[in-house]
């Protein structure tokens, strides 16, 4: 198979591509690991929800149907993002791995699961869920319990009556803290002081604030977003339940861990039966290897989306380094869609 372009992924990333994509000529396609649609989602733990209602977190073209709560659910996402794909008729093959990438006489090869094909140009939209980060605490591979990435992580079951560690204090420690919570003794492990926003304060805020900034810093004016960073945890309603509830009152900080449980940094001790590492992820390029140089978190130079010092390769939905909010629903389509056009003005040269 010889194609114009290639995307690797078939997420919500690579459906804003094919979005814009649809008003062009350019012959692609989408190769796809996954055997479902949804992308990632489809991986993600059973309760998590998005941070915004529905009408602020939609792709290109096609606003997301009204949830039947205030955010929508990981069912829901999945359901609009499958039936989008259909909807634009997108094409997808799937499952088809992508193991490596090379590159030759100005085409690509695609070293796959299910052999080889080529193409002018490539666009990587593979995201981070494959790529889950561990610290790397003293004493980890000393432990004898279960350990688990939030990657992993499901729902509760199998988790009642159990001492569990949630590591980190982002959105997904918090949420799975909430949930966890309620079946086992749980304890939270932190490596900074945990901030959370003001109530009122979702997704489609964070966006709008975020925006903000960025158009004064293009400006270069002074913008001050310090209630509002977009790391700090979201206070969607498990949350602020397990709030109520005092859960997040006595976090610690890890200083290490052993065959049966960790200490603390105030040198105490905690006997633990399971831990959940909600850490993190680094950057799913690790097909990109052959062809690029990557950082430990897998991220490559890049103006944009476009990677530099190698033409006709674009990365799309990354986050901040592929573009600003590149990694969320309602933020992709606009790196999407200059990526598209630069695609076009790529491939016009290659034909002159």
């Amino acid at each position: 198979m010889k194609k114009d372009l290639i995307i690797i992924g078939a997420g919500q990333s690579a459906l804003a591509c094919a979005y814009y994509l649809r008003r062009t000529d350019i012959d692609y396609t989408i190769l796809d690991a996954s055997r479902q649609c949804g992308g990632s989602w489809n991986e993600y733990w059973d309760s998590l929800t998005l941070f915004s209602p529905a009408k602020h977190s939609s792709l290109p073209g096609w606003f997301m149907p009204p949830s039947k709560e205030r955010y929508p659910t990981r069912k829901e996402v999945i359901d609009y993002l499958c039936k989008y794909e259909k909807k634009y008729n997108v094409p997808v093959e799937r499952p088809v791995e992508v193991e490596s990438l090379h590159k030759e006489n100005d085409l690509f090869t695609l070293k796959t699961s299910k052999g080889n094909v080529q193409s002018r140009a490539v666009i990587t939209a593979t995201g981070t869920l494959r790529n889950p980060y561990i610290p790397n605490v003293p004493g980890k591979e000393l432990f004898n319990g279960k350990q688990m990435h939030s990657a992993h992580y499901q729902k509760p079951d199998g988790l009642t009556g159990k001492k569990v560690l949630i590591v980190g204090e982002g959105n997904s420690g918090a949420q799975i803290l909430a949930e966890v919570s309620k079946v086992s003794d749980t304890h939270w492990a932190t490596k900074n002081s945990p901030d959370f926003l003001p109530d009122d304060v979702d997704g489609h805020v964070l966006f709008d604030v975020a925006s903000a900034k960025y158009y004064a810093k293009q400006k270069g004016e002074h913008f001050d977003a310090s209630q509002y960073n977009l790391g700090n945890i979201v206070m969607v309603p498990t949350v602020k339940e397990a709030r109520e509830r005092g859960v997040y009152e006595n976090p610690k900080q890890l200083k290490s861990i052993s065959e049966n449980g960790v200490s603390w940094t105030d040198g105490s001790f905690e006997e633990i039966d399971v831990i959940i590492w909600c850490t993190g992820f680094g950057y799913a390029t690790q097909h990109l290897k052959p062809l690029v140089k990557t950082d430990q978190k897998g991220k490559i130079e890049t103006d944009k989306t476009r990677a530099i010092n190698h033409p006709g390769l674009w990365l799309v939905g990354y986050g901040g380094f592929t573009g600003f909010a590149s990694a969320t629903l309602i933020g992709v389509g606009r790196t999407a869609k200059q990526t598209v056009k630069e695609i076009e003005e790529f491939l016009s040269k290659l034909n002159d």
